[in-house]
């Protein structure tokens, strides 16, 4: 009996020992790619983005060019498989013998480069996401002591890759927990740790900065109602960005020539960005802009009259660039326009409403509140977006308005870009 005991805690220790072992390499790997995935593509949008701002033609030669390279690829090096995204993952966790190749690494991570690069509106996350996800499936098909343990090593990667993206290791851990796991396990709490420590680990070793660094902020009491009020309306966006996401990819999906689809796409993409310049890409040059000096913005008419055309046509051309091919998902957008969003509401109200409000609060705080109603997650949100500005002064506001506009949204339409399938919908 005694042998037996050994045995099976030696055992016990050896699985334990491999678990460990395994999540660091891909803590390792995945933080890797999200980190040179990031840089590589803030590096070439910006060059891209300065030669149509140079020479406008390239508003419409980018979209149709770098959508049709993403077909080319799909067609005669990936085995002509289409990207779903984060669904993809979902039906590798939900399936003991559906997993995920590990041709998503690489064809993730260059359709998602080509497409923000080339100006598809949307942006790299869950390119990050698929493909940081593969690695931990590839890992945990190598031994069978893994198997167990799909899921957990799974979301390990997720954790790490969303870790390098947004420099915050709670926001790695919960939205792999509140978006792909649903479930906490003692396993799921020693991967997706190990992952993210080791992700967070490299950020320092690479020096890696917060993608808007925000000091010295402040907010007030009497600001509660108006934060619930951007909560609300952020919810009602996020609706009519799904809603737009999922409607495109159904009408797209009607035609069966795939080259008029990436001519439609390119159409609507080009037109609107020759309207809109900030549409292209991920947005985060356009949101930099605003954080430049949102309290000192000067109301205007012509202004508001922008914010308004950015935030109707923003989830349009996303939905556009992702019908037609492109890869993505609604993270960057979310962010996106939550940001032009809580500028908007903060001028409206301290110019008609006299409400005295700080508007870079209400841009930080819509940021997080879209984001939480688009992929109803609102503690990954909280902490994103607090790792993204390097700023936890807005802790608790952040927290009441991403689970008012996640609320909202779900009783307006309870699924989101990731959850709906048409016979959920029925």
């Amino acid at each position: 009996m005694n042998n037996t005991t050994q045995i099976k805690k030696n055992y016990r220790f050896i699985k334990v020992q491999k678990l460990v072992i395994v999540s660091i390499l891909i803590g390792f790997l995945s933080a890797f790619l999200g980190v040179i995935l990031k840089n590589t593509t803030e590096y070439y949008e910006e060059i891209f983005f300065h030669k149509t701002v140079v020479n406008p033609i390239f508003l419409v030669v980018f979209p149709v060019f770098g959508l049709s390279i993403i077909y080319f690829l799909r067609e005669y090096v990936f085995k002509k498989k289409e990207n779903k995204g984060i669904k993809e993952v979902f039906e590798s966790t939900n399936s003991p013998s559906n997993n995920l190749p590990s041709y998503k690494i690489p064809s993730h991570f260059i359709n998602g480069l080509l497409t923000v690069v080339f100006g598809g509106s949307t942006g790299i996350e869950v390119s990050t996401v698929v493909a940081s996800a593969t690695i931990g499936s590839v890992a945990q098909r190598k031994q069978n002591v893994f198997r167990q343990y799909k899921t957990e090593l799974i979301c390990a990667g997720v954790a790490a890759g969303i870790t390098a993206l947004f420099s915050s290791p709670i926001a790695g851990l919960l939205f792999s927990l509140e978006v792909i796991s649903r479930k906490v396990t003692r396993a799921f709490i020693l991967t997706n740790l190990i992952a993210v420590s080791i992700a967070f680990g490299l950020l320092h070793l690479l020096d890696e900065k917060p993608l808007f660094a925000v000091h010295n902020m402040t907010w007030h009491l009497r600001a509660i109602p108006y934060f619930i009020l951007l909560g609300i309306i952020a919810g009602i966006n996020s609706v009519y960005l799904t809603r737009c996401v999922l409607f495109f990819k159904a009408q797209f999906s009607k035609i069966k020539v795939h080259y008029y689809k990436i001519i439609f796409g390119s159409v609507i993409l080009s037109v609107s960005l020759f309207v809109f310049p900030q549409l292209y890409g991920e947005g985060y040059h356009a949101i930099k802009t605003i954080f430049i000096n949102p309290n000192g913005m000067v109301f205007s008419m012509s202004m508001i009259l922008t914010f308004i055309g950015i935030l109707v046509l923003k989830p349009i051309v996303t939905s556009a660039t992702l019908a037609s091919g492109g890869d993505g998902g609604v993270f960057a957008p979310s962010l996106f326009i939550g940001a032009f969003l809580g500028l908007l509401l903060a001028l409206i109200l301290n110019q008609y409403f006299n409400a005295n409000v700080i508007p870079i609060n209400f841009v930080i705080i819509g940021m997080a509140a879209v984001l939480s109603a688009s992929i109803h997650a609102p503690f990954t949100a909280l902490f994103l977006v607090c790792g993204l500005t390097n700023d936890y002064t807005l802790f608790l506001p952040i927290l009441v308005v991403c689970l008012i506009s996640k609320y909202t949204a779900k009783l307006i339409y309870p699924f989101t870009v990731y959850s709906y399938s048409p016979s959920l919908a029925k």
